[in-house]
């Protein structure tokens, strides 16, 4: 599973990045405002850190404003992947900008119908919103199957990139049922290296350590 980090803080990626946890980037209009920066600028400096790709979101909600402010983002660099809503002018935009070469991420999907809209559109990277459907007592998991076997049915070549992760256990289900990215905030990336066992376990080795009276240099 590729490990996408869904931030536009760049100390955050920088930290990830160094360890080989950053196989691309994922941003929108909430992170890009969080972030207090201007978006051409911050984005060309994550595409310059990450060799994977750096998902930056279209604004305009009609598919030829798409298309243009999709063909101006992916001028930033080389590695970007448009993202366009899951809309029918974003199915629009994101069949024009995949003809012309531009990896193209579809956001916002909610359903297995959209998704099969996404792959049927030429879409790079589809992405379902796991979380928001737990937030409204659906199961955000079992539409990650349905993708998963649909695509694998037919041999859609869009990868599923489980998106709106809120926990480390979204993390290992998405993996168990076979999402081929993940793209979580730093906090939750950095939560997986946790467990109270590992904590106890080193506390222990190291009490005994220190009784030993040694060291090692």
């Amino acid at each position: 599973m590729k490990f996408f980090v869904d931030t536009a803080d760049t100390e955050e990626i920088a930290t990830l990045n160094d360890l080989g946890m950053v196989d691309g980037v994922t941003t929108n209009p909430s992170l890009i405002l969080k972030s207090g920066r201007d978006i051409t600028e911050v984005t060309r400096e994550i595409a310059g850190m990450v060799a994977g790709p750096v998902s930056a979101e279209v604004v305009a909600t009609e598919a030829p404003a798409m298309i243009a402010e999709g063909r101006k983002l992916a001028g930033i660099a080389d590695n970007i992947a448009v993202k366009v809503p899951l809309t029918w002018d974003g199915l629009k935009a994101c069949k024009a900008l995949t003809d012309e070469g531009m990896m193209v991420n579809v956001t916002l999907c909610f359903s297995a119908n959209q998704a099969l809209l996404a792959a049927k559109a030429g879409a790079t990277f589809i992405s379902p919103f796991i979380g928001r459907l737990d937030d409204i007592n659906l199961d955000g998991m079992e539409l990650i199957a349905d993708i998963r076997r649909i695509y694998d049915t037919y041999g859609f070549a869009t990868q599923i990139l489980a998106a709106s992760i809120r926990t480390v256990n979204h993390v290992t289900e998405a993996a168990r049922i076979g999402a081929d990215v993940m793209t979580a905030p730093p906090a939750v990336i950095h939560k997986m290296a946790e467990h109270p066992l590992t904590d106890k376990g080193l506390a222990t080795f190291l009490a005994d350590w220190e009784k030993t009276g040694q060291r090692i240099v």
